[in-house]
């Protein structure tokens, strides 16, 4: 069996971002020459998350709109967790989108149901954050 392990790093401009990572992590598929197996791909920070969905800017609108409905960023004192950082939030946000994903390789490609991609979410941005691919398989 193979395996593969690579690290991606993101400098987000906003505090709250998604980026969809599909191209990166099918670049780590092709790189690793496995053609069947798992990739998995997780957020390597407590307040990012990496999850599947669809790229439409409506939704990634939505998704924004719900989680900071969810777990509002302000005010700050709303949270025990804040007093040397303000994200709490973040914290909370992470916890609800989830830490990763696991997608089934075949044939060389990962193997999504329709619309599927993977999206890098960032919750407490604006610095350099990273995201971990691991392959394995034949």
């Amino acid at each position: 069996m193979k395996n593969y392990r690579k690290e991606l790093w993101f400098n987000t401009t906003k505090r709250r971002q998604l980026i969809n990572i599909t191209p990166v992590v099918n670049d780590c598929l092709d790189e690793s020459g496995i053609s069947e197996g798992l990739v998995l791909v997780n957020a390597m920070h407590i307040t990012a998350s990496v999850f599947i969905n669809d790229d439409e800017s409506g939704l990634h609108h939505d998704i924004d709109d719900w989680l900071e409905k969810l777990a509002p960023e302000k005010p700050y004192s709303r949270y025990r967790h804040n007093g040397y950082e303000d994200n709490a939030d973040a914290h909370l946000k992470r916890s609800v989108m989830g830490r990763e994903v696991v997608v089934a390789v075949t044939e060389g490609r990962l193997d999504f149901g329709p619309w599927e991609q993977i999206f890098y979410g960032e919750f407490d941005g604006k610095r350099r954050k990273r995201v971990l691919v691991k392959i394995i398989g034949e």
